[in-house]
């Protein structure tokens, strides 16, 4: 960190996941390493409106790639995600000459915690981080070149979306990994929502709502088969978990459970989704285990300028860290999204 913040000193690792990436402008191979903070990215803090401090992580943008300024790209997590899963994907944008920005929601990673212990993931309501959003989106658009992308995996695909719906954000376009749009099951929202609710008038909404593991600590056997079916890829997260122990985080609690609820079923009501003219792509896998496949398909549906691209059994929950051939599909299609509807510059004027 280089503003006063915790600072991380990681041990030198010989054993840090690289992936060579091709630069076809350049006609190199590039080494990403996955198991370190890239030299040129920068950890620092920034605070929201009530003086709550997140981190963030940014990237310059093309100088020193090769590749042409492209504009810029803010990424979001998901819950109990942290931004050290996403380097790979996130310095594979910056190469592309995109100015690249991540950042923690407040309560997760290394950015504190909301409930009553060290590991469970708790919020009061949605809005909070949404305000958080907004609050990071009108500064950080200022000091960012166009056009301006906002991105989400997962929770936070869910959180950029309700902000643009609310209009808290204005992007001129969105892309989406395993939005949470809705819960894996056959349980209606409204049942859902209700039982919920119900389990907050029999204790504290901040305790856990689910079991995490027979370990303190330690990570449920099947958690990877929910996540990835790539094994290093998965390492990564627990090699960070371990270097970096504030990003440690486990189940949610029942309080953000309910409000998971409340803030899926707003996203869905009558003419919502239809007045979102934002150009956005969705991406999501019929074999996701934690959110609604069926909910992302009517989302995409009811979107006026919605895309989909959709996986099957060869991708989990979390397709940037999936297997190659599943991860480079997603990325071309984000890439090849990005230049249809926000051109470079120079095409744009063509």
């Amino acid at each position: 960190m280089k503003t006063g913040a915790t600072d991380y000193h990681l041990p030198k690792s010989n054993q840090s996941r690289r992936r060579d990436i091709s630069d076809t402008s350049e006609t190199v191979t590039l080494a990403i390493d996955r198991r370190a903070i890239p030299p040129h990215a920068n950890e620092t803090i920034w605070r929201a409106s009530d003086g709550h401090e997140l981190r963030r992580i940014d990237w310059p943008g093309a100088a020193g790639t090769g590749a042409r300024p492209r504009g810029s790209i803010l990424f979001l997590p998901g819950r109990g995600d942290n931004y050290e899963k996403y380097l790979e994907s996130l310095e594979q944008w910056h190469r592309a000459g995109w100015r690249v920005t991540a950042a923690d929601w407040r309560g997760q990673a290394g950015s504190g915690r909301l409930g009553k212990d060290k590991v469970t993931g708790h919020i009061e309501d949605f809005g909070d981080w949404v305000s958080d959003l907004g609050h990071l989106w009108q500064s950080w658009k200022a000091d960012t070149p166009g056009p301006h992308v906002l991105a989400g995996h997962s929770m936070g695909g869910h959180l950029v979306l309700r902000a643009l719906m609310e209009r808290a954000v204005d992007p001129d376009a969105l892309f989406l990994s395993a939005p949470m749009l809705g819960f894996v099951g056959r349980i209606p929202a409204a049942i859902g929502h209700a039982a919920a609710r119900l389990m907050l008038r029999f204790g504290d909404p901040a305790r856990p709502a689910w079991k995490w593991s027979e370990k303190p600590g330690e990570v449920p056997a099947a958690r990877k088969s929910l996540l990835t079916h790539d094994e290093d890829r998965y390492e990564d997260e627990l090699w960070w978990r371990e270097h970096r122990p504030e990003l440690v985080m486990g189940p949610g609690s029942w309080g953000w459970i309910e409000r998971a609820y409340a803030s899926m079923r707003s996203l869905f009501a009558p003419g919502k989704l239809e007045a979102i003219t934002t150009p956005i792509l969705l991406i999501g896998t019929s074999n996701d285990k934690l959110v609604s496949m069926e909910a992302i398909e009517e989302a995409a549906n009811r979107l006026p300028n919605g895309e989909l691209v959709s996986f099957g059994n060869e991708a989990s929950h979390e397709i940037l860290r999936e297997v190659d051939p599943v991860r480079d599909r997603a990325m071309d299609a984000i890439a090849e999204f990005l230049d249809r509807v926000v051109p470079p510059a120079e095409s744009a004027a063509a």
